[in-house]
């Protein structure tokens, strides 16, 4: 069926949506820097991503909000007809058919979305996000540049939302005495140090 191959193309693109989104927000700083200084493809477009997050995170719900809305839409008409005409064939009632197709099909659909279009990719960011985030940085830093003036719009309403709510500036990420403590810890106890 063609319809399912389109449903699940949606479900692996929200998956790379998902999966960029927490690799660039969850990755170090200065390791990106690290590693644009030895020349690893990608570091630098993923530390430009990293350090201006909210034209990033805009990029990234644009593309999540509208691969959610084509699944869920495209998944309820045209898959759920077929549930519903199959479950016709076994003599189920049009007035029962119908709302089950329907609601079989976005429950469906719905599970293996956040399973696999959320939770499994963001999992998959967590364990080496810099890597991830320097494959995926190329084509979000060009999918946030074709899609500017959505970008802009959403950012800017973003902060304006913020600034009414009292919070007129992000701080500025500064490592922090304890930060420090910690990152030397980890490093003497699995033996870097």
């Amino acid at each position: 069926m063609f319809e399912l191959l389109i449903v699940a193309f949606l479900i692996l693109l929200n998956g790379i949506f998902a999966l960029s989104e927490l690799a660039v927000v969850s990755s170090r700083r200065m390791r990106l820097k690290s590693m644009a200084e030895h020349g690893k493809s990608g570091a630098r477009r993923a530390l430009a991503l990293n350090e201006n997050p909210g034209r990033f995170l805009s990029t990234v719900q644009i593309g999540i909000t509208l691969v959610g809305v084509l699944a869920g839409a495209f998944s309820g008409v045209a898959l759920g007809g077929y549930v519903t005409d199959w479950m016709l064939g076994f003599g189920i009632e049009r007035w029962l058919a119908e709302p089950l197709g329907f609601g079989g099909v976005i429950s469906v659909i719905t599970f293996l979305s956040v399973v696999i279009g959320e939770l499994v990719p963001k999992q998959f960011a967590l364990r080496d996000p810099e890597s991830i985030a320097c494959l995926v940085a190329p084509p979000m830093y060009l999918l946030s540049k074709i899609t500017t003036p959505v970008v802009w719009f959403l950012d800017t309403s973003t902060q304006g939302i913020l600034w009414l709510l009292g919070m007129h500036a992000a701080p500025e990420n500064s490592v922090t005495e304890e930060e420090i403590k910690t990152i030397v810890a980890e490093a003497a106890h699995s033996g870097v140090i």
